[in-house]
């Protein structure tokens, strides 16, 4: 059966937004959902289902609200997806910390104008790259002080979108296996 990556927006940062990842397998099983695992407590989840990413993301969001009483944004890759991503990485060379190298998943694609703002915010050394759903960001300097990472992490890209460290997407894609 068909492996998803489903990323949760926001949870678990500090006393915003608490769910027990246990509570949420239980919750993902008792919905249908196959083989259910998380990773870390900040919202990591793969899972089995013959469903559409799309109707997943709905299903999750769906039942965070009805279980959990939070509106929590959802991205889902599919394992084939993900994948590509980890092929992907175009800062390879330059981004070298992993947990200085961050992903965003996006929703949908960014328009020309937010990739501008982008654009205009990174602050050489930091360096991105925007690639189909996902924009990948290198901020060798951390991101206390990144008006870049302050954009990504934001609520103004106009798209969902939830970032994870490189160390975390290549453990995810470990967990959704072959």
């Amino acid at each position: 059966m068909p492996r998803q990556i489903v990323l949760l927006r926001g949870v678990n940062l500090g006393a915003r937004n608490r769910i027990s990842m246990p509570e949420l397998r239980d919750a993902l099983e008792t919905a249908g959902f196959d083989d259910v695992r998380t990773y870390l407590q900040s919202g990591n989840v793969v899972v089995s289902s013959r469903t559409s990413a799309d109707r997943v993301t709905r299903t999750v969001e769906r039942l965070i609200a009805d279980r959990f009483g939070l509106e929590i944004e959802v991205v889902v890759r599919t394992r084939a997806q993900l994948a590509g991503v980890v092929r992907r990485n175009p800062l390879a060379e330059l981004a070298v910390d992993p947990k200085r190298y961050q992903v965003s998943f996006l929703a949908a694609k960014l328009a020309p104008e937010v990739v501008r703002k982008l654009e205009a915010a990174a602050v050489a050394p930091e360096a991105f790259v925007v690639s189909g759903c996902e924009v990948f960001a290198w901020h060798p300097k951390g991101v206390a002080r990144s008006k870049l990472w302050s954009l990504l992490a934001g609520r103004g890209l106009g798209v969902t979108a939830t970032a994870r460290n490189w160390t975390t997407v290549t453990k995810l894609l470990e967990f959704a296996g072959d």
